[in-house]
């Protein structure tokens, strides 16, 4: 019975990952850029960027919310920000480039810190971690990734940490496709507001 339960959670996720992938690339570059800077202003103003040294965020990928404005206030601030170095079989660690030239593009295309040229920061020391999603669930802030399971293999380790996931508002989905290893979120942002 769980097994005909799983199969019916992982098709409701893969159409509601695909509905939110292609209505973010639908929303044009011109209102993906206004959105975003709405959503990065957010994000600086929130408690949590204020009291932590030591952030894991991503860079955006595939239409994703672009917070690379973030980012680099983020640095500028003299904050610490890290990045996921993804693995085989989900596994996940955050590193922080050492200089400009300590990026490499993953298996997946998305921009990430080179192993050799980047140090590894321990979950435990995140005040605040950016999470990115396909999908969301406002009423129960929980989010759909790309399915690979890298986020809520890590996540759990951060436990000092506050998770915000990241989206457009036209990625809302409700209710959303929930796996009981999935990890909810502390909030959702968006450019219309916080969940």
């Amino acid at each position: 019975m769980q097994d005909n339960l799983d199969k019916i959670i992982k098709e409701r996720k893969d159409r509601q990952r695909k509905a939110g992938i292609a209505a973010r690339k639908a929303l044009g570059g011109e209102t993906a850029a206004r959105y975003s800077e709405i959503i990065v202003n957010r994000l600086l103003a929130h408690p949590a960027f204020a009291g932590t040294r030591f952030l894991f965020s991503y860079q955006p990928f595939a239409g994703e919310a672009d917070i690379t404005a973030f980012n680099a206030r983020a640095e500028a601030a003299g904050k610490t920000v890290a990045y996921p170095v993804c693995k085989s079989q989900g596994i996940m660690y955050a590193a922080v480039p050492e200089d400009a030239s300590a990026w490499t593009v993953d298996r997946y295309g998305i921009r990430s810190p080179a192993e050799a040229l980047s140090r590894v920061v321990a979950p435990g020391d995140f005040a605040l971690v950016l999470v990115p999603c396909t999908a969301f669930d406002g009423k129960n802030r929980t989010r759909i990734g790309y399915g690979a399971g890298y986020y809520d293999r890590y996540l759990p380790q951060c436990a000092n940490a506050v998770f915000i996931a990241v989206a457009y508002e036209i990625q809302r989905t409700e209710p959303i496709a929930f796996d009981r290893w999935d990890v909810p979120m502390d909030a959702i942002v968006t450019e219309e507001g916080w969940y």
